[in-house]
């Protein structure tokens, strides 16, 4: 697998932004959804800031009176039952069928949607909560405004959006990932640049964390590491 960790696909094949570039992503996250899905199972476990901000996310969602949320960029899903046993009404969409197939598989009791981040198949006002959990990583700079639209469309007023992704400023390529043969765009970007593009949309920024790389034990990472926690204003 890649040095990075919670890479899951984005886009789907029914957005109206779909293109080569998303194509891509989607038949690279099908090839190895099986291998991922086995290969990322325990890594909460070992990221106790990323369970720390989970769950003062959760914490939030639930002050809000609503528990109902939304994991875009899902994957096989282990993000969408976290939050759920954290007391969340979750549900996961991501572009990939066969990271949702892995989802479906692993936690039948939860809802899962093949589906687009730039094209949410939800009514306006439908989630307190979104999660983006490495899901943004393979948006590109045109197409992440649209994709935040979207956010703010179906999260309700005072809803928290949460977004983790890998710092930096460059745009890095992978052809190999476990042996398969994937064609994937990282976009590695500061917590101010996707602010920026957020408050455009009406978000207001609520925390804010960077932290260094952890480079040892099973989950190693290459980058510094930003955790993005806004809100839609009431």
């Amino acid at each position: 697998m890649s040095d990075e960790t919670n890479d899951d696909a984005v886009l789907s094949q029914n957005s109206p932004q779909d293109s080569g570039r998303e194509a891509a992503t989607r038949a690279s996250y099908d090839a190895i959804a099986e291998t991922y899905t086995d290969w990322i199972a325990a890594e909460l476990t070992a990221k106790p800031h990323d369970r720390a901000v989970l769950g003062a996310f959760s914490e939030l969602v639930l002050s809000t009176g609503h528990s109902e949320t939304l994991d875009i960029g899902c994957g096989p899903g282990r993000i969408t039952a976290f939050l759920a046993a954290l007391g969340l009404n979750t549900t996961g969409l991501d572009l990939s069928p066969g990271m949702i197939a892995m989802a479906r598989q692993h936690y039948p009791t939860l809802d899962f949607t093949t589906g687009s981040m730039a094209s949410l198949p939800y009514p306006d006002d439908s989630f307190s909560g979104l999660v983006a959990w490495y899901s943004i990583i393979h948006v590109p700079d045109a197409v992440l405004a649209t994709v935040f639209t979207e956010a703010a469309r179906v999260l309700r007023p005072g809803g928290c959006f949460q977004l983790a992704f890998q710092l930096g400023d460059r745009i890095d390529h992978q052809t190999d990932a476990a042996g398969f043969e994937v064609d994937l765009d990282f976009h590695r970007r500061s917590i101010d640049q996707v602010l920026t593009v957020l408050a455009d949309h009406g978000f207001t920024p609520v925390t804010r964390l960077e932290r260094e790389p952890d480079r040892a034990g099973q989950f190693p990472e290459a980058t510094r590491q930003g955790y993005l926690l806004v809100r839609r204003p009431a």
